[in-house]
């Protein structure tokens, strides 16, 4: 099992409120702007900053989570933290086994990004994360799927010349096509937007989360954060 950084985010307390009520929110915290680690070792990002506010409306004491991305879906249903709230897109087969909120963004472009524009993404080597939908996606078009643990590993195999083109979000991947030699092949949409995942027991603490995100929707609020974290989704 992987190892778990505990850092806590003591929001809305209330008098009576017993530590064995606080709600323990994971994350990855490898994927901005969505969510990484700042200079202080602290959780950031727009799912921090999102996830801090849900649980204030909420009235929810809440504590981050981080884990690897591999064994997110895992660790979640071991009970080691009660909500995932990474970047991660709401789909047929997640919904299986998982119980979602509504969505916090709409359905976002994913891209190819290359170091030359002339790549067909259809027949070539290209990266993506392990168990991501992009990396679901590439097995079903011709190209050849290379995958890795780490967003920023697919990065340096395609800087590298491992691989021919890396395939994510595009939010994650616009700061490195703006900064490097990368540049945008292809986007296609995929799945129905980014949600909050509960174990499908927890049905009334996921109620309590999509009351609040559809209460930053009604109030604008969620729309100002997107717009703050550059994320495409908006509503």
């Amino acid at each position: 099992m992987k190892n778990l950084i505990l850092s806590t985010a003591a929001l809305a307390l209330t008098a009576g409120f017993a530590m064995a009520d606080t709600v323990r929110l994971g994350t990855e915290g490898a994927y901005p702007p969505y969510n990484f680690i700042n200079d202080a070792g602290e959780v950031d990002g727009f799912e921090r900053e999102l996830g801090d506010e849900l649980c204030k409306r909420a009235s929810l004491t809440c504590e981050w989570v981080t884990n690897d991305w591999d064994s997110i879906i895992t660790n979640l249903q071991s009970s080691n933290y009660d909500a995932i709230i990474a970047g991660m897109s709401i789909t047929e087969e997640r919904e299986a086994t998982m119980d979602f909120t509504q969505g916090y963004t709409r359905p976002s472009p994913s891209a190819y990004a290359a170091m030359s524009a002339d790549i067909d993404v259809n027949t070539a080597v290209v990266a993506a994360q392990t168990g991501t939908i992009q990396s679901s996606h590439v097995a079903t078009t011709g190209a050849t799927l290379v995958e890795f643990t780490t967003p920023d590993e697919t990065i340096a195999a395609v800087n590298g010349g491992e691989v021919d083109a890396v395939m994510a979000d595009k939010d994650f991947l616009a700061p490195f096509v703006a900064e490097t030699d990368l540049t945008f092949v292809a986007e296609v949409f995929l799945g129905g937007g980014i949600g909050m995942a509960f174990r499908e027991s927890d049905d009334e603490l996921r109620g309590k989360f999509d009351a609040a995100i559809a209460s930053m929707k009604a109030d604008g609020t969620l729309n100002d954060l997107l717009d703050k974290w550059e994320i495409e989704g908006k509503f």
